[in-house]
């Protein structure tokens, strides 16, 4: 297929939950005819359902998958299941108004709820021979599950769009009943294959059936990676994120809506700094795709349609500025060790055991005899760390700490003495600075504070770095 000219369009979970006042607004609003088309949407799951199929993002309350996973025959996952089908037909009743779109969305629900059933079921069946083991195959599971929320927001979606008029095309990615094996880029390609962009607007599933495995390398990210590769695959002019909030210079509830601003413009190495300190623009494999593709990405705010939002491309700053303050929860996990001065492979056990653990690094420093994690990870996980490290050197001596890191990030912070004007104005603040770290890379300058300072810490940050006049500080003044 010969793509023309056209955007390829992420709407998130939350965002989807308002999907009708969507429709009206970012979709459809002033658009008529073909003006409306030359786009791509790939849509998430609706807000919540992917929580209840997997396990909550934030509270790690067991969803489907950690039922059927730690199953102990009372079958608590089936109750589950069903929570998952009251869920979606309550999602698809308040976005749809007529009785036979309702009906259409109730037989696919009820199709992908029982087929997923069966599946599971099955599954369990054989694995109780001993030839078969269920670990081995929970991975599937979860892409299986994964796959259900997504394709059911992309069809009612499809749904309620048609009956507004527009020509949308309901493309499943998520493999169901499909016995072809394929790579991500053959499952875009099959799918995307007989569009016509010039009078059809797709409505794709953010998850993609293929041979890589999403969820085994990106996890929950895995949405923002198949909409990443659909811009790439089609050479789209541009890739659009819309969110539910703007990308700004700081949480508006810390600093104050009157201070806070638009970033307007910035680039990759900045969103892979905001990745790094848990605040994703997009997730960073997604945006590595989008930038070895040349395909520039806006995010935006998608309940104000007529706003640009922030371009994100590959362009260096003009003027040397901070453009972001974001703080994140962290441990530091030190090893301190008299005779660690010339001896090797010191730091090598300690990332090898940060990595047997699944614990990731924000940022280190080290110096002669003691090497500094700091880390985004339980307790819990830290204290197994700390105790394969333990058994490693028994002459050293091994603590973690929990603190916050505030960082202040900019696409060009070269004379700005972000480091120095921080460290004065929490002085005057009284702010306590545990630890501060920049690199000659000059992109972000790190304060490691007390968690109980961190909002404190940034709001006094970004008044320091940031002016309140809601303009970019190119001053290189204290």
């Amino acid at each position: 297929m010969n793509f023309p000219d056209h955007t390829v369009e992420k709407i998130g979970g939350t965002s989807m939950s308002r999907i009708r006042e969507l429709r009206d607004t970012l979709i459809i609003g002033g658009r008529t005819g073909s003006s409306l088309y030359h786009r791509i949407f790939v849509v998430s799951a609706f807000g919540g359902i992917t929580n209840l199929l997997l396990e909550h993002k934030k509270t790690g309350e067991p969803g489907v998958y950690a039922l059927f996973a730690n199953d102990d025959n009372d079958h608590g996952w089936l109750d589950a299941l069903t929570r998952v089908g009251e869920a979606m037909s309550e999602a698809h009743n308040g976005a749809l108004d007529n009785p036979a779109d309702r009906a259409r969305a109730e037989e696919f629900v009820r199709d992908r709820i029982e087929g997923a059933r069966s599946c599971l079921f099955d599954l369990q069946r054989l694995c109780s021979y001993g030839h078969f083991r269920l670990s081995s195959q929970m991975m599937l599971v979860r892409e299986l599950l994964s796959g259900l929320g997504e394709a059911h927001s992309a069809f009612v979606t499809s749904l309620m769009l048609q009956r507004a008029g527009v020509n949308a095309r309901f493309v499943d990615l998520s493999g169901w009943r499909d016995e072809r094996e394929c790579s991500l880029e053959g499952r875009i390609a099959t799918g995307l294959r007989d569009l016509d962009l010039a009078s059809e607007m797709p409505i794709v599933t953010g998850y993609a059936q293929c041979n890589e495995g999403l969820m085994r390398e990106y996890d929950r990210g895995y949405s923002e990676v198949t909409f990443s590769s659909i811009a790439s695959y089609t050479k789209a002019k541009e890739a659009i994120i819309h969110k539910e909030f703007h990308l700004s210079s700081a949480d508006p509830a810390l600093v104050g809506t009157d201070a806070v601003r638009k970033l307007g413009h910035t680039n990759y190495d900045v969103a892979d700094q905001l990745s790094n300190m848990g605040m994703e623009a997009i997730h960073p494999n997604a945006a590595k795709i989008l930038r070895q593709s040349n395909v520039a990405l806006r995010v935006t705010n998608a309940f104000e349609p007529s706003d640009p939002g922030t371009l994100i491309d590959s362009q260096p700053a003009r003027t040397p500025a901070v453009e972001i303050v974001t703080s994140i929860d962290a441990v530091a996990l030190e090893l301190f060790e008299q005779d660690m001065v010339g001896v090797k492979g010191y730091d090598a056990t300690v990332l090898e055991a940060l990595r047997r653990h699944k614990v990731r690094i924000i940022s280190k420093s080290s110096n002669a005899n003691t090497i500094t994690h700091y880390v985004e990870a339980s307790l819990k996980a830290v204290r197994r760390v700390t105790n394969d490290l333990e058994r490693a050197y028994p002459s050293a001596q091994v603590s973690a700490r929990a603190l916050s890191i505030v960082s202040a990030i900019g696409r060009d912070l070269s004379g700005v003495r972000a480091l120095g004007r921080g460290l004065a104005a929490f002085e005057r603040a009284g702010v306590e600075v545990i630890a501060a770290h920049q690199t000659p890379r000059n992109v972000d300058v790190q304060f490691a504070v007390p968690r109980a300072s961190a909002e404190t810490a940034v709001a006094v940050l970004h008044a320091a770095l940031l002016p309140a006049t809601g303009q970019i500080q190119t001053s290189k003044a204290a």
